[in-house]
């Protein structure tokens, strides 16, 4: 492994302050900032939330009258334009920052360059690409909706060693352990949205949002998701858990005025590709999608699935029980492949990581 070069050093920490800020900037990405002069750090900051100030700020309120000739590290494109806050590329010129590193580019059209031309018409030397693939995980979904208009979508499933969900009655709790029931909670409070199926909600009367983290004090401080349900024929029924808070409940189904009087953002049924372009519009960027075998298969088999996260419990449910998907295949060549790109033990449960391989979708 090459040693790090002391840009990266110096990016790496403002990646490192940008993840304080995954639960809570929703629908704004996750930035960090550093700003370092005769090779100290002199401010630092990241963006904790919608609506506060971008991590840019923070870096230069505490820099101070050090940012004068100093080097800002900046994991995304500086903004260039007025929304509920100024734009941060005019701020660094302002503060007479002389060079700026910047990670990824941002793809929003607002910005899409007008950041950096904004730092470079000023004479700031700019250089872009340090820790790029590092920070781009940072905000997956917020550079792939940007870029193409659909977010990222993650699929997670928990199933037995032999591919089972549920026995054939429907009991499902619990296949897998507390701690891989726990680290789904992350998966949800990085997401602008959970969908799930009208059957998954009737089955289990499931809440699908975030209770618990483990480095989180007070869970009010996560942006909770919004919770997408599938129901094509109006069955969700008025008592289900899921609507204990109706104001972050969407459903796609035939419209009910009951639902309406709940608060509950209703959407007409579409296919699931204009489903997701639908979420889009409401700044969601990043989706999880947890449903049962039709729904998810529905999912993978029309190439929607950016990664799958499976947890495998070590145990057997046997050939009576659910199956993880219920895709039919006659010819080898329809199967679906993927690239493992982690696995981990998470209690006595394994998780793995993949992503479809562009030749099976």
């Amino acid at each position: 492994m090459s040693e790090l070069s002391q840009d990266q050093i110096w990016m790496q920490r403002a990646i490192h302050l940008a993840q304080q800020g995954q639960y809570s900037t929703r629908p704004n990405p996750n930035v960090g900032c550093v700003i370092v002069k005769d090779g100290k750090v002199v401010g630092e900051g990241f963006h904790p939330r919608a609506g506060q100030p971008h991590a840019e700020v923070f870096a230069i309120r505490q820099a101070g009258a050090l940012t004068q000739g100093a080097t800002a590290y900046v994991t995304l494109e500086p903004c260039a334009h007025y929304g509920r806050t100024p734009p941060c590329a005019k701020g660094l010129v302002e503060a007479g920052i002389s060079q700026v590193m910047v990670a990824c580019s941002d793809p929003n059209p607002l910005v899409a360059g007008k950041g950096i031309q904004i730092l470079q018409e000023a004479g700031i030397q700019v250089s872009t690409g340090v820790c790029e693939a590092e920070a781009a995980v940072l905000n997956r979904g917020f550079l792939k909706a940007m870029a193409t208009g659909l977010p990222y979508v993650r699929l997670k499933v928990a199933s037995s060693l032999d591919g089972r969900t549920a026995m054939a009655s429907g009991e499902s709790k619990w296949i897998t352990g507390p701690e891989a029931r726990q680290d789904v909670q992350h998966w949800r409070a990085i997401s602008g949205a959970v969908i799930t199926g009208i059957e998954t909600v009737l089955a289990d009367d499931c809440l699908l949002n975030v209770r618990q983290l483990p480095d989180v004090d007070d869970i009010s401080t996560v942006v909770q998701p919004k919770r997408v349900v599938l129901d094509r024929q109006g069955r969700l029924p008025l008592d289900a858990q899921i609507l204990q808070q109706p104001d972050t409940v969407m459903v796609m189904g035939p419209f009910r005025a009951e639902l309406a009087q709940l608060g509950v953002i209703q959407l007409e049924i579409q296919s699931l590709h204009s489903l997701l372009r639908t979420l889009k519009d409401f700044q969601i960027y990043d989706v999880l999608v947890e449903a049962g075998a039709t729904l998810s298969s529905a999912f993978l088999q029309q190439g929607l699935v950016d990664e799958l996260i499976s947890y495998v419990a070590p145990t057997l449910l046997g050939q009576s029980a659910r199956a993880m998907f219920n895709a039919e295949f006659e010819h080898l060549a329809e199967q679906l492949r993927f690239k493992l790109i982690e696995v981990s033990q998470v209690g006595n449960d394994v998780r793995l990581r993949l992503t479809p391989l562009q030749e099976s979708i």
